[in-house]
C-alpha cells in the first residue's frame, strides 16, 4: 500500500546501506513543502507510479517502498519513520485515487497490509 510509497514519498527518500538502515542523505527534506506543494507532490507521486520523471531522491524511494512495507520501516530512520507516518497519512485524505494505486502497485494481494497499518498506527 505505499503507505511506505510514501513513506515513502518521503521517507523520502531513502537508499538501502549495508542492509541495516537506509540512508539518512535525504532527511533534511522539508516534507510539510512538499505536502503543501500540489506541483511537487504530484511530481512525486508520479514518479512512484511509475507515470512521470524521478528526481534522485524519488528514484531511491521507489527502490525501497515495498522493502518499507514488508519491514515496518525497520530500516528508517526517525525522520523517515516520522515522515512516512505523515506523508501516508495526507495521501490518504487528499489523494485517494492516488492512495489506490499506490496500493496496487506495491501490495496488490494485500499481503503486508496488516504490517504496514500497524506501523502506520504507531507513535514512533
Amino acid at each position: 500500500m505505499n503507505s511506505l510509497l510514501l513513506f515513502s514519498l518521503l521517507t523520502l527518500f531513502v537508499v538501502a546501506f549495508a542492509n541495516e538502515q537506509y540512508t539518512d542523505r535525504y532527511d533534511n527534506i522539508n516534507i510539510d513543502e512538499i505536502l503543501s506543494n500540489k506541483r511537487l507532490l504530484t511530481s512525486y507521486i508520479k514518479c512512484i507510479l511509475d507515470k512521470g520523471r524521478c528526481t534522485p531522491e524519488g528514484k531511491e524511494l521507489k527502490l525501497h517502498i515495498k522493502d518499507g512495507m514488508q519491514n515496518s520501516c525497520s530500516k528508517c530512520t526517525d525522520f523517515q519513520k516520522n515522515g512516512a507516518r505523515k506523508v501516508v497519512k495526507y495521501i490518504r485524505a487528499n489523494e485517494k485515487e492516488s492512495w489506490e494505486e499506490m496500493k496496487k502497485k506495491y501490495d496488490p494481494k494485500d499481503e503486508y497490509k496488516e504490517k504496514y497499518e500497524a506501523f502506520l498506527a504507531a507513535d514512533n
